[in-house]
């Protein structure tokens, strides 16, 4: 993966663990220029947790950059947890850490699932939003679920389906999201690992429009794999607490916040269409579909067309204490 386009390397100024409720700790970071402009990241998955070059979209000199492992990933405890682990609870978490840096309004910056999560805060707190950036949409209706997880890519990528149907009842199979849950919610560890290694390979297979045999060794380490696949079936079987096509119903709230849209055109788990929608309903983004690129923000075009955005945004006067 070319990084040239990033910024440098940073290490954070300040981390933490930010005690919410009904025993979740959020591990959360800060890095950057202290007192800067204000942006959170949002990581995807949900369940992938954050790295360290998510730090480098941004500007140091001129951000500071929010960054946090959501409900039950990475740093935060307990791990792989699903009891109170919901979008709205995210939401309200994401509430917490604005307060925290003493943030009026703050740049949300979300890819894929963290797209999701940064559309439904955004919709429902339009006025602590300065701008929005978002890359690889999911809006998680019922056709974008059934696209992914029952036919639509499996027809793309036939091999790895067959991998990914493996731990599966052929007689369960009408239903993929809901007899993994049954897997991965159940009592059998080593079928619990199988069925996660199984659910987070199919993700790393397919999210690159050519294959990275690193992310997918990656997304396999059971320590990851567990936490990712856990909590992406579990908000994927509850339709992440969303009513169905909320999210583009609900695009008008976006009105007035400036932002971007970046998107792959050849998208697997996310298809552009929905992208689309989000650009005519929300006219105050810059839109970028890009040619040649799936899913994954290190695609060629997409990476660029993110520290674009953030490059473009860096300049407007809010800061922390501004």
């Amino acid at each position: 993966m070319s990084t040239e386009k990033l910024y440098p390397e940073i290490e954070p100024f300040e981390t933490g663990l930010l005690e919410v409720e009904d025993g979740h700790k959020v591990y959360y970071e800060r890095c950057g220029r202290k007192g800067g402009k204000p942006v959170v990241f949002l990581h995807g998955g949900p369940g992938g947790g954050i790295t360290p070059i998510y730090r480098r979209f941004f500007n140091p000199q001129h951000y500071e950059v929010v960054l946090f492992d959501q409900r039950g990933c990475g740093r935060s405890t307990p791990h792989a947890c699903l009891e109170a682990n919901t979008t709205w609870h995210l939401v309200e978490d994401m509430e917490r850490l604005r307060k925290l840096i003493g943030a009026e309004k703050w740049q949300v910056f979300g890819g894929s699932w963290g797209s999701t999560l940064a559309l439904a805060y955004s919709q429902k707190y339009p006025e602590h939003v300065s701008e929005l950036i978002v890359r690889g949409v999911y809006t998680l209706t019922k056709a974008e679920l059934d696209w992914y997880y029952q036919f639509g890519v499996s027809q793309m990528f036939p091999d790895r389906w067959e991998k990914f149907v493996a731990p599966i009842p052929k007689a369960e199979r009408g239903n993929m999201i809901a007899a993994y849950r049954k897997i991965l919610t159940g009592e059998d560890e080593t079928a619990k690992l199988n069925a996660a290694t199984a659910w987070s390979s199919w993700e790393a297979a397919t999210i690159t429009l050519l294959p990275d045999e690193t992310l997918i060794s990656e997304f396999s380490t059971h320590h990851y794999a567990l936490a990712f696949a856990r909590i992406e079936n579990h908000f994927f079987y509850n339709n992440a607490w969303l009513e169905e096509g909320q999210l583009l119903r609900d695009a008008h709230k976006l009105r007035g916040i400036p932002g971007a849209i970046v998107h792959g055109r050849y998208d697997m788990p996310c298809p552009a269409h929905y992208a689309y929608e989000l650009h005519k309903a929300w006219p105050d983004a810059h839109f970028h579909l890009i040619e040649g690129a799936g899913h994954a923000f290190s695609e060629a075009g997409i990476l660029e067309k993110l520290v674009e955005a953030t490059d473009r945004f860096a300049q407007s006067d809010n800061t922390i204490n501004g």
